[in-house]
């Protein structure tokens, strides 16, 4: 109940906000600028991996903003005034609707120019909760999401599609940068084909199959790469698990060998401690790629995921 109430007093606040945007986005000066760089386009995007996207793909044609702040948990966003303003003039919104309520409430306000949405074209997986447990929070299968998990950007696979579509919006936005776009995304989806085969041939020989983590964000890359993903807590990182969940998870590590027990950089790694302690195993970081901070294991999409890769070829003992 308690995550309910905060979701809708966040929804009402970005609507509270879209009411008075009109007004800051002419006097604020912390608002974004007006127009991009050298008449080139403005992009904002609501979270890390889409920047990555949006940035490769746009070069210096683009001049990208992002609305969640490193080192912020993007399930929780709270949107500024300013940046709700922001939205009704820029020529590109790239994000994922059901996954942040702010997001969604401004843009059906704002009415930005174009939009690439990754759940109108994507398939989601079913958002249920661990072997639909209740958590302390709420009961199985509640999470939002257009009733879907929503963590797409962790499956390569998916990040080619994103790219295709953002390449298109950019240039009908700019068709005089067409060539400009188009050998950009056509770099970037080299790179992460590249990354899906190296993580098909990495992961293809693991003598474990489950891996623990510390909460649901890594079903597409399990389901892509013929893993099992025991998570902890459900899709919302901050829902604490049961002390039933926490037995099941120490019983189903004892049954399978597993190593290691992952927790994330923008979630508290106590309960996944606890948990490796109590079975004397290791932990380690499985980045759920939410944002890039000083704490992460690489500088971008590319270096995380492939230091997310060393590290379940370690855990999972996969030759």
């Amino acid at each position: 109940m308690r995550m309910i109430v905060m979701k809708l007093w966040k929804a009402l606040a970005a609507t509270l906000a879209i009411a008075s945007m009109t007004t800051l986005a002419a006097c604020s000066t912390g608002a974004p600028a007006a127009s991009g760089p050298a008449g080139g386009l403005r992009a904002v995007v609501a979270f890390y991996p889409f920047q990555f996207i949006t940035e490769r793909i746009g070069g210096d044609q683009v001049d990208v903003a992002n609305l969640t702040q490193p080192g912020s948990e993007p399930h929780d966003l709270e949107l500024t005034a300013q940046q709700v303003a922001s939205l009704t003039t820029v020529d590109l919104v790239v994000f994922q609707s059901g996954f942040q309520a702010a997001v969604d409430t401004a843009l059906q306000q704002a009415q930005p120019k174009r939009v690439v949405d990754a759940a109108a074209f994507l398939t989601l997986a079913p958002a249920t909760e661990p072997d639909e447990h209740e958590t302390e929070e709420g009961a199985a299968g509640t999470e939002p999401g257009h009733g879907g998990d929503p963590h797409t950007w962790l499956d390569p696979a998916n990040m080619v599609t994103i790219a295709e579509h953002v390449r298109d919006s950019l240039i009908e936005a700019k068709p005089a940068a067409r060539a400009t776009f188009a050998a950009n995304a056509d770099a970037l989806i080299a790179d992460l084909n590249q990354l899906d085969t190296d993580y098909k041939a990495g992961l293809a020989g693991c003598a474990i199959q489950p891996f623990v983590t510390s909460h649901a964000a890594f079903g597409y890359l399990a389901a892509r790469y013929g893993l099992e993903q025991v998570a902890i807590r459900g899709l919302e990182p901050d829902t604490e698990p049961t002390a039933a969940r926490i037995a099941e998870v120490q019983q189903i590590a004892r049954d399978h060998g597993v190593t290691t027990i992952f927790f994330e950089t923008l979630v508290s790694p106590v309960v996944s401690e606890s948990i490796a302690n109590d079975l004397g195993l290791k932990t380690d970081v499985l980045d759920p790629l939410e944002g890039i901070t000083p704490e992460s294991r690489g500088t971008d999409y590319l270096e995380v995921m492939r230091s997310n890769l060393t590290s379940l070829r370690t855990a999972n003992q996969c030759s």
